[in-house]
């Protein structure tokens, strides 16, 4: 099997560097010098998930084995969005006030959903009458991608390095290898698809591996991931 993410990331050259916050600055006003008192924490349901590597990150930002910039999830008040090496916006993601993430083309079409629960992720289809994949963890620490009919497609084990994709039938896929603070997607043949110094949940990176996903929807359900796992 091929991984669908592969195709796109031959297409978006090198990512520029992106930085982008939402800050509210307080109104100036003539009084005396005072200490500034510290930034508040980030509350329960926001971008990003609460931990202080999290907080100070901007966005995601991947790149090939050869070290050039592959793409970038860039971190938006209301979600994120996915961008190519021209800063082209490829996919938007909305969070809406349930916190289910609305998956956007570049043309503000609706190409699904991502509702995070209790120890699961479901893709929805556009119209959200169609549950596509589930991805379930499991007891034992491993995962799991199911199809809308509780047929297993993936198994995600937990390993030392870090983490294995595996078909049905154990046939290894990919691994997610964590070293130095580096996070590493490799296929079968131990090459690097992808690769990340961003303060990002190893599991999150695991959904570029997951090959039954488009392009759009691995890099929403590793958003999501990484928002609850982080």
């Amino acid at each position: 099997m091929k991984s669908a993410f592969p195709k796109i990331i031959g297409s978006f050259g090198c990512v520029a560097l992106l930085a982008l916050t939402a800050c509210d600055r307080a109104s100036q006003q003539a009084v005396e010098p005072a200490t500034q008192s510290p930034a508040a924490p980030a509350q329960t349901g926001s971008l990003i998930a609460a931990s202080d590597t999290q907080t100070t990150a901007e966005q995601l930002r991947f790149k090939r084995e050869d070290g050039s910039e592959a793409f970038s999830i860039k971190f938006k008040p209301d979600g994120a969005k996915l961008v190519d090496g021209r800063d082209q916006e490829l996919a938007r993601f909305n969070l809406d006030e349930n916190q289910k993430l609305k998956i956007k083309g570049p043309n503000e079409e609706v190409l699904g959903y991502v509702v995070a629960k209790d120890g699961y992720w479901k893709l929805e289809n556009a119209d959200q009458t169609k549950e596509l994949f589930i991805l379930r963890r499991r007891e034992d620490g491993d995962y799991k991608l199911e199809d809308g009919n509780d047929t297993q497609l993936y198994r995600i084990k937990v390993r030392d390095y870090g983490y294995e994709i595996e078909t049905p039938q154990k046939e290894s896929l990919y691994k997610v290898r964590v070293n130095d603070g580096k996070v590493s997607l490799r296929n079968a043949s131990g090459e690097t698809v992808i690769s990340t110094k961003s303060p990002i949940a190893p599991i999150a990176v695991a959904s570029f591996g997951l090959d039954a996903l488009s392009p759009e929807q691995q890099a929403a359900l590793a958003f999501a991931i990484n928002r609850t796992e982080g």
